[in-house]
């Protein structure tokens, strides 16, 4: 790669990381960025879950620290979801990288649309739909296999099902969606 090009990619990764740490969603822009730049799938994918794994871990570092998430509450998530994610990395590099850079363009302007067309939601703690445990199994072993499979969005279906079901608000949301993110992107890595 030209040293241009590693300047632009270098912005972009910089961009991605400011994005996700706010909202969720970087890597909608990593990837294609990677991709772009003639990454084959699988490598830019393991690039891109190198990268969220340091900005899902500062940001739940520093919610643990402000003491909007307590790790001991949601551990079972951490557990379930470790496991899907790894499954789903697993899975991920058993297939073939042609057709992965044929359906990955597919699956990230889905995931863009829906980021998109989300309402707001989260001003204030609603009733919860779903107990937290039963939450946890389902969620945790979807989004987690889904995040280890391909990743992008894997974060604001995490803070609106957070929003939705568990009626947390925006804030303790954003706080747990950063543990799970950091959880299934380690465990990516690890089986990568």
């Amino acid at each position: 790669m030209s040293f241009v090009a590693l300047i632009i990619i270098f912005s972009v990764g910089f961009f991605a990381g400011f994005v996700d740490t706010i909202a969720g969603g970087g890597g909608l822009i990593t990837v294609p960025a990677l991709l772009s730049f003639g990454l084959p799938p699988h490598l830019a994918l393991g690039t891109n879950k190198l990268q969220s794994t340091f900005g899902s871990g500062s940001a739940t570092l520093n919610f643990v620290l402000a003491k909007k998430v307590k790790l001991k509450e949601c551990f079972q998530g951490v557990l379930i979801t470790f496991i899907g994610a790894s499954l789903g990395t697993i899975v991920v590099q058993s297939i073939d990288s042609t057709f992965l850079g044929k359906i990955i363009p597919f699956l990230l302007i889905a995931i863009a649309f829906y980021t998109i067309l989300t309402p707001k939601l989260g001003i204030e703690d609603v009733k919860p739909r779903v107990k937290e445990k039963v939450f946890y199994v389902i969620f945790g072993s979807l989004i987690g296999f889904y995040d280890g499979f391909f990743g992008p969005g894997a974060g604001s279906f995490w803070a609106i099902l957070f929003l939705l079901l568990v009626g947390y608000n925006f804030t303790k949301a954003t706080a747990h969606t950063k543990v799970m993110n950091f959880t299934s992107n380690l465990a990516s890595l690890i089986f990568l």
